[in-house]
């Protein structure tokens, strides 16, 4: 199954260092299967508040989106993001295409 890095943005600072950070994450997703699910789309909130930026990344399972996390190339354009950026970032397992919302309770 699918797995998931899921970052919540806040305070985000567009400037060289984050530019420099957008310019080089494709490439760390590359070798890891990863790609973006969402990103910077702003969202029809229904219920609640809502503030920033949410960011979802698809992979093919979580040990593939551990493996991107940790790898060298993304290690090292994380403080681009962190130093310009304040929220969660997340790693998770998604669920199987015949998952039904009762599942949980086995």
């Amino acid at each position: 199954m699918a797995g998931y890095a899921i970052a919540h943005l806040h305070d985000v600072t567009v400037g060289p260092e984050l530019i420099e950070y957008l310019e080089r994450i494709d490439a760390t997703l590359e070798p890891y299967g990863g790609r973006f699910i969402i990103h910077g789309a702003r969202p029809d909130v229904r219920e609640g508040d809502w503030s920033g930026d949410l960011i979802m990344i698809e992979f093919p399972d979580l040990g593939a989106a551990q493996a991107w996390y940790e790898s060298p190339a993304y290690r090292e354009i994380i403080p681009l993001r962190a130093n310009n950026s304040r929220g969660a970032l997340l790693l998770i397992d998604g669920v199987d295409r015949d998952h039904r919302a009762t599942d949980i309770l086995a």
